[in-house]
């Protein structure tokens, strides 16, 4: 089963839950502002993307930290704690594939060679 991870106002995660469901691929969607963002999943994702990728420093959540958090996220350990405490800073959608890959953001074409 694929999971989608996200917040449902997300245009993103929107235009990927559309495409899920227009390729006909099962999933289910977790929403990180409804059920939080789960601990053992955070680590296993930046096991396989690396924590920076799972950061969004381009959004409004991001620029709305104080320059001091901002610095002080340098490393896995502190890129967790700000992204527990702040899920919308975590790039969307963050999808674990059936085979337990990790990708993070809407990729078409790499999703069109995993859909069955």
């Amino acid at each position: 089963m694929v999971t989608l991870h996200g917040i449902p106002n997300c245009d993103t995660v929107k235009k990927a839950r559309a495409w899920l469901t227009e390729h006909g691929v099962a999933h289910q969607f977790h929403d990180f502002k409804k059920q939080g963002v789960p601990a053992p999943g955070l680590a296993a994702w930046m096991d396989a993307v690396g924590w920076a990728a799972l950061v969004n420093r381009q959004g409004t959540t991001w620029r709305r930290l104080d320059p001091a958090t901002q610095a002080a996220v340098v490393d896995a350990a502190s890129a967790q704690a700000v992204l527990t405490a702040h899920p919308s800073l975590i790039k969307r959608p963050v999808v674990v594939w059936g085979d337990g890959a990790v990708t993070v953001g809407f990729q078409p074409a790499e999703w069109a060679a995993r859909a069955p």
